[in-house]
């Protein structure tokens, strides 16, 4: 009897193969290192991607072929330009992106779910550090931006971070309900708020929708408000102390993240009075967000002039070179600022036009193409929880890329890519079309 549970107990066992591990290494590695940004960063995530690719093996798809037809673009225009070192980040990143998804999509249904685990994990220690540095006023993981402190964590860009969070945080909704679960949903809404990134919140919204298109509306919304509603409270306490010029608060911001950590763990439990306790709580984290108003009139606003300008200088560029592009990392932005002077940006804040300004209506196309080749692996993997998480967080992702330089950082495509994996049709498990039989 007692070796039959033994033997039972060991079948249940669930381990993340090598392969994935490496990728999740490579996830960590580059969250640790900036992002990924700089040089080191890229480096090791690469090669960690690298050696999972090497011990999966997977089988070409049509994903990796258009990839590969991205990445081979790319490096043809910058050997025209006659800097050939110049497309190596573009290479790399879509080498990065193209290699988690395929090492994740060879994993079965219950790698799967411990994989998205670990991710959502990842994502809320990344959140938590972001909390920290805000409410102790950690220079080297928060972003002064107009007079205030918002949360970058160690990827050390706010908008990257909210990326990353606003990710994992769809994908943590469709996990197996237990209150480490609730917390760590409540960490990564909290963590958003504490960025500030308008583009996050958006991107939130957008995978919350398209969550609730593939997995139902109740389903979501129960899954969804108890952290929500605990973030509205931590993210109230916060605001005392995220502008500079004010004293920082520490008392009352942990009070309003054990608080809102309650709600969010404790609101399931209430049953009958669950909704009651979530109006009254929604009216005070409205009452609390409105009396700081005035402090995040720059946060709340859809004006940004600097990219507004970024992204004009960016169509003129592409009117003098719309089917090649200037060259990958060849492109600079300049525009009037008014009182300011000529400014100068790297980037454009949106990456579907910035592929466009350097490769070209060719390498937007073979990128939209990559994308079309996610979506109908998709759309052919549907069925489960798991699915419907997957599928919102790379809508999360897509969406946000609309607004900020996110395929500049491997820990964005590496969790953009990890989630696309996560919903692809299983190869392993008996399942037809990601549909349970």
């Amino acid at each position: 009897m007692v070796v039959g549970e033994v033997v039972g107990a060991r079948r249940e066992s669930v381990a993340l193969p090598m392969s994935s591990s490496f990728v999740v290494a490579a996830f960590a590695a580059a969250v640790v290192a900036q992002g990924g940004y700089y040089l080191p960063g890229r480096v090791m995530s690469g090669l960690l991607v690298g050696v999972a690719l090497v011990v999966a093996r997977p089988r070409p798809n049509l994903l990796a072929a258009l990839a590969g037809a991205f990445a081979l673009w790319a490096a043809v225009r910058g050997l025209l330009e006659g800097d050939v070192l110049s497309s190596l980040s573009t290479v790399a990143a879509t080498g990065v992106f193209a290699g988690a998804v395929l090492v994740a999509a060879q994993a079965d249904r219950a790698q799967r779910e411990l994989l998205a685990t670990v991710v959502v994990g990842v994502g809320a220690l990344v959140a938590l550090s972001g909390w920290v540095a805000v409410v102790f006023r950690i220079p080297s993981w928060t972003t002064v931006a107009e007079g205030l402190l918002r949360a970058a964590s160690t990827l050390t860009y706010p908008n990257a971070a909210a990326a990353v969070m606003a990710a994992a945080a769809v994908l943590s909704l469709v996990l197996k309900p237990t209150p480490l679960t609730a917390a760590t949903g409540f960490l990564l809404c909290t963590g958003i708020g504490a960025t500030m990134s308008r583009a996050g919140v958006i991107a939130l919204a957008a995978g919350l929708l398209v969550l609730c298109v593939g997995w139902g509306w109740q389903r979501t919304a129960v899954a969804a408000v108890p952290p929500l509603l605990g973030a509205v409270i931590a993210v109230g306490a916060l605001l005392p102390s995220v502008r500079v010029e004010d004293e920082p608060r520490p008392l009352v911001a942990v009070a309003g993240l054990v608080a809102g950590g309650l709600v969010a763990v404790g609101l399931p439990r209430l049953q009958r009075f669950a909704v009651p306790v979530v109006v009254l709580l929604a009216v005070g984290g409205a009452v609390a967000v409105h009396g700081f108003a005035d402090r995040l009139a720059t946060r709340v606003s859809f004006s940004s002039p600097d990219r507004s300008g970024a992204t004009g200088a960016a169509l003129e560029l592409v009117s003098r070179s719309p089917v090649f592009g200037t060259g990958p990392g060849r492109a600079s932005f300049f525009f009037d600022a008014g009182n300011q002077g000529t400014r100068v940006m790297r980037y454009v804040h949106n990456e579907y036009l910035q592929v466009l300004v350097e490769l070209g209506a060719v390498g937007l196309l073979l990128v939209l193409g990559v994308v079309a080749a996610v979506l109908i692996a998709l759309w052919r993997g549907r069925g489960t929880s798991l699915w419907a998480g997957a599928t919102a967080a790379v809508v999360v992702v897509l969406v946000h890329s609309g607004f900020d330089f996110l395929w500049h950082l491997p820990a964005v495509l590496i969790i953009a890519g990890l989630c696309a994996g996560l919903g692809f049709p299983s190869t392993r498990d008996g399942m037809v079309e990601g549909v349970e039989g």
